[in-house]
């Protein structure tokens, strides 16, 4: 008999990744998780029903590679990993950024995903039988910024080339790499958007939400594609949000 497929959510604690560890486990994955916040990780864990979990700081390639060899070594082999740890920043007009912030965001949100695919490329590269599928967690900034925010516009346009890099170099592997791009989730990072987001014309207005059940839909149906298919690029918005005509 044939084992589920290993599934690996990165920033694991909370929001996006916490539900996506969920329902990757109801969809009877093997779930691994990562995440910083050790009792928020076991709460994840606890919920998933985890085959492993280990606490991680993404922006550290050496600790990446330890959780990398480690999962291996007890689950055989990794099949998918949802890309997804990342943080937002302060808003704060261009000029005013300081430098330790901008430093924070590149290891995390940029750094960090790289190291997490680079461990996961090789892992899917050299196992038997060999191959595997990345899903990066871009952004509706992956394309359109907002204002103030120029650290996580960068990193987030930057994901966009990484995905194409990996799905271009996987190729000859059978790793598929792709990329989903959500705008206004219902998570703790979006609350504050209910009540006013700062939009490009200098006015506060609230912004729509949806639920998160539908990011982890899209990423059960990205993950549930043989490797011979992919989804190269999904946005997930809330209806209404103020992103077609942003500006």
């Amino acid at each position: 008999m044939t084992e589920p497929k290993v599934a690996l959510v990165t920033g694991a604690t909370s929001g996006i990744g916490r539900a996506t560890a969920i329902g990757l486990g109801k969809a009877g994955y093997r779930v691994a998780i990562l995440g910083r916040r050790e009792e928020e990780l076991k709460r994840t864990a606890e919920l998933s029903g985890a085959r492993y979990s280990g606490t991680c700081d993404v922006s550290d390639p050496a600790a990446v590679h330890r959780y990398f060899t480690d999962l291996t070594e007890k689950l055989g082999r990794i099949d998918v990993v949802f890309n997804n740890a990342g943080m937002f920043a302060p808003q704060m007009t261009f000029g005013d950024m300081d430098i330790e912030t901008w430093r924070r965001m590149v290891d995390v949100n940029l750094n960090g995903a790289f190291y997490v695919a680079r461990e996961a490329f090789r892992a899917m590269r050299d196992q038997h039988p060999q191959g595997g599928r990345i899903i990066n967690n871009g952004s509706i900034s992956a394309y359109v910024p907002r204002p103030g925010a120029a650290a996580y516009t960068a990193t987030k346009h930057a994901i966009t080339g990484l995905t194409k890099a990996i799905s271009l170099d996987g190729r000859a592997f059978s790793i598929a790499c792709g990329q989903i791009d959500i705008g206004n989730t219902a998570t703790d990072m979006t609350s504050k958007m209910t009540t006013g987001s700062l939009q490009a014309n200098g006015t506060m207005l609230p912004e729509p939400t949806f639920d998160v059940q539908h990011v982890v839909d899209a990423v059960l149906y990205m993950s549930g594609l043989p490797l011979e298919a992919n989804v190269q690029f999904m946005t997930v918005m809330a209806t209404n949000m103020p992103y077609i005509g942003r500006g």
